[in-house]
């Protein structure tokens, strides 16, 4: 036999190390011998490497290749695209969400994605987009919003105010409505064009009474509120807790069937006005030295028999204060102070059953404006030389008026005439009289107060059968118009009061809780 040679061997040994790797590898488990693993893709998805073109997927696609930067969705099967939709692909630098069918995409969906470059929202139902959405998108170059019916209100003011200062490419999109704005590029809308500023009354806090009258004071530069409660017998007296931001109780007076608890401060000495339906009416006096208040006065029952009202005020530095009598044999009157106290100055409209007063001064000239239920409001004028109130005329043609409330807007002067039975009125002074303007449904109202706040002219029209209505005075048209309905049981009274964080208004309600309300301010475009 012949010898073999070494190099034969060598080949022949080589032969034989293949034919045990390749029999070894007919008996190795079929898992073992599958190609190398593709990148994960969901199954409505086709995928590379770093790019998914997804069809009819029922959400964003989870199961994707960590090194995607292009994702393209068509036709996707949801409408909402949620917060954080994208974080887990946070590599995106082309996102193509076009020609689907979303209508809502949440704050913060595309979070994340620091490296997205281009974005495609185009033909889809959107109306509007949350504000700031794009703001964390750094290096954002194009952006597609074609094919969206947006509506331009305050909502997309943010939008235009991005538009101007990103320097990302955006091609023109349009509003589909408002009506005004309808077919408008949205970039060429005007920021004051937005009026998207407005305010809103809240309850601050419900005070557990019910009570006729509410007025607020300052005293020794704290604030107090005054309220009349003629079920409870008393007047309360509350002071603002500026800590809590709340009234709490500060004191009371005993006061049986209250109508009114007047506060005035002259000379810096707090006095109470105290007008019962029964038993007479007095004035008391808040005493330091033993911190509570002491009845220095009675009031002449002859006179004041039903009061209704009082209204307090200053003439030439003297203090003066009315009270408005109901009764038959009864007569509105005037005191004014002196050193010692309030003493009987004035006898003004007798048996006429007066039941509401308010001092107007126009123009240097003081005025009182008197209702009754047997006759119009009677308007008296100050003369300074008889230091009285003489009568001038009245409000005519107006019946009726259970309250009148004045205000001014601007340089015009205004009434508000509240009526029990049919309309109440608004009526504008025009130099010798005045003359109707707005009339208002108002069935059951014994209530009509205009107040200022921040510049806008409200004014709240309670009633006993209904809501009570806010309205704010629309300049142009040169009436009120309904603003917001409050839920106060029979009011009798709306005092606003100012503070130097907040503003609030007091509604205290014949029926149920006295309540608190904040005027808070709005901006609807955030």
């Amino acid at each position: 036999m012949a010898e073999l040679q070494p190099g034969k061997v060598i080949r022949m040994g080589q032969v034989l190390a293949f034919l045990l790797i390749s029999l070894a590898y007919l008996w190795l488990p079929a898992s073992s011998k599958r190609a190398p693993k593709l990148p994960p893709c969901p199954q409505s998805c086709s995928c590379t490497r770093d790019t998914a073109f997804c069809i009819d997927s029922k959400a964003v696609p989870r199961n994707l290749p960590p090194e995607v930067i292009s994702l393209t969705m068509v036709n996707a099967a949801f409408t909402e695209i949620k917060a954080a939709a994208f974080a887990h692909i946070p590599l995106l630098q082309f996102l193509l969400l076009n020609s689907n069918k979303f209508t809502l995409i949440g704050d913060n969906a595309f979070t994340g994605l620091s490296h997205l470059q281009y974005l495609s929202l185009a033909n889809n139902n959107l109306q509007t987009l949350p504000r700031d959405i794009f703001i964390p998108l750094d290096i954002l170059s194009d952006l597609d919003l074609r094919g969206n019916a947006f509506i331009c209100d305050c909502k997309i003011k943010w939008l235009v105010e991005w538009m101007e200062r990103t320097n990302a490419t955006v091609p023109a999109i349009f509003c589909s409505s408002p009506i005004r704005y309808q077919g408008q590029k949205i970039w060429d809308l005007a920021l004051k064009d937005f009026s998207c500023i407005t305010t809103d009354f809240v309850v601050h806090q419900v005070l557990p009474f019910q009570s006729v009258s509410a007025e607020p004071f300052v005293y020794s530069s704290d604030l107090y509120i005054a309220l009349a409660q003629p079920s409870a017998s008393i007047c309360t007296i509350l002071k603002w807790d500026y800590v809590e931001r709340k009234l709490r109780d500060f004191d009371h007076i005993t006061a049986h069937s209250a109508v009114y608890c007047k506060p005035i401060v002259a000379q810096s000495q707090l006095y109470v006005v105290v007008a019962q339906l029964f038993g007479g009416s007095y004035i008391y006096r808040w005493d330091t030295n033993v911190d509570k208040f002491i009845k220095i006065q009675d009031m002449d029952s002859r006179k004041i028999r039903k009061p209704n009202d009082i209204e307090a005020f200053q003439i030439d530095g003297d203090w003066y204060f009315v009270i408005a009598d109901s009764s038959k044999a009864g007569s509105t009157s005037l005191y004014r102070w002196n050193q010692n106290g309030f003493y009987s100055h004035q006898a003004l409209h007798p048996w006429h059953r007066d039941i509401d007063v308010e001092y107007v001064e126009n123009e240097g000239k003081p005025r009182l404006i008197i209702s009754s239920s047997s006759q119009a409001p009677v308007i008296y004028q100050w003369s300074r030389t008889q230091k009285q109130f003489l009568q001038q005329g009245e409000v005519a043609e107006v019946m009726d008026v259970q309250m009148v409330k004045h205000f001014k807007f601007k340089k015009d002067n205004y009434l508000c005439l509240s009526r029990y039975i049919g309309d109440s009125k608004v009526v504008k002074w025009e130099g010798q009289r005045f003359t109707e303007l707005q009339t208002l449904p108002s069935r059951g109202s014994m209530v009509m107060q205009p107040f200022l706040v921040s510049q806008r002219q409200y004014m709240a029209l309670g009633s006993d059968f209904s809501f009570t209505h806010v309205y704010l005075w629309d300049e142009e048209k040169q009436k009120f118009v309904k603003f917001q309905e409050l839920s106060v049981q029979a009011p009798r009274a709306f005092h606003y009061v100012p503070l130097e964080d907040m503003d609030l208004l007091l509604s205290p309600s014949f029926k149920s809780s006295t309540l608190v309300y904040r005027h808070v301010v709005v901006d609807l475009s955030l």
